[in-house]
């Protein structure tokens, strides 16, 4: 089993460690010989809204699949809050210590309310005799009422959600994610598909997530990376390319030339 060592986190002297949510050092993943990552190291802060970026193949979705559990490096390490070793865990425990990932595609209970699904969502006791006798307190109530307002869906409190559009649907997964308390919240492509209206929304409502919890977003819309963006990595090939503000990954020249071939 992979152990964490204090000495990696000298490339990252700067950062205080009370500041790092989450750390991935030297992460490499090989499928037949094809390095999916390549010695991948990068660090999310605490409440910060992270923007990842890069072509297809460049190993997006193979890193929140280490994340979250769904796939074992070859080697490396992926550190939780102070000590929590990520690699040891299997994806049901990663999601009880506060780690939430969104697919692309939403997964909603069409046949419930927007209510009901927020409450089916909320991290609580689920055995069968702790759910059938269960009460919502006040606290849970308000709890839901307060999630509802922040994704947009307050005027649909008891409507089912079938009838939501894709882009509210985007946005009910969000919320049932946000129910699960999570501290790091992994969201795929959130804006495919969407109105210009709800991706300018899907906008508010992940910057509004981050005051409170981090958040990477993983997306290939660059106008809304654009839009929401405060820090920006790019990945190619398995490893981080560039990182920085949007300003200075546009006008970063190894970007440039395997993106724009200039």
């Amino acid at each position: 089993m992979y152990s964490f060592k204090e000495d990696n986190i000298n490339n990252f002297e700067h950062l205080k460690t009370g500041d790092r949510l989450l750390y991935v050092d030297g992460v490499t993943v090989s499928f037949d010989g094809f390095k999916a990552l390549n010695s991948l190291s990068l660090i999310i802060k605490h409440q910060e809204l992270r923007c990842i970026i890069g072509a297809n193949g460049a190993g997006k979705s193979t890193m929140m699949d280490v994340i979250t559990g769904k796939t074992k490096p070859d080697e490396g390490s992926v550190i939780f809050g102070q000590s929590l070793n990520l690699l040891e865990m299997d994806e049901p425990s990663i999601a009880q210590v506060g780690i939430g990932r969104k697919f692309q595609k939403p997964t909603v209970f069409e046949g419930h309310s927007i209510f009901e699904n927020l409450e089916l969502a909320m991290k609580s006791d689920k055995r069968f005799f702790k759910t059938l006798f269960a009460k919502m307190s006040k606290a849970k109530k308000k709890n839901i009422e307060q999630t509802m307002e922040l994704i947009g869906l307050q005027d649909f409190y008891d409507k089912k959600a079938g009838i939501l559009s894709h882009g509210q649907k985007q946005w009910l997964e969000i919320g049932m994610l946000l129910m699960q308390d999570p501290k790091l919240l992994l969201v795929d492509e959130p804006v495919a598909g969407m109105t210009p209206y709800e991706v300018e929304k899907t906008g508010q409502i992940l910057t509004d997530i981050a005051r409170t919890h981090s958040v990477v977003v993983v997306e290939h819309d660059m106008e809304f990376i654009r839009s929401i963006a405060k820090k920006v990595t790019v990945l190619h090939e398995g490893s981080v390319l560039a990182e920085g503000s949007m300003k200075s990954i546009q006008e970063n020249e190894k970007v440039r030339k395997v993106y724009l071939g200039e």
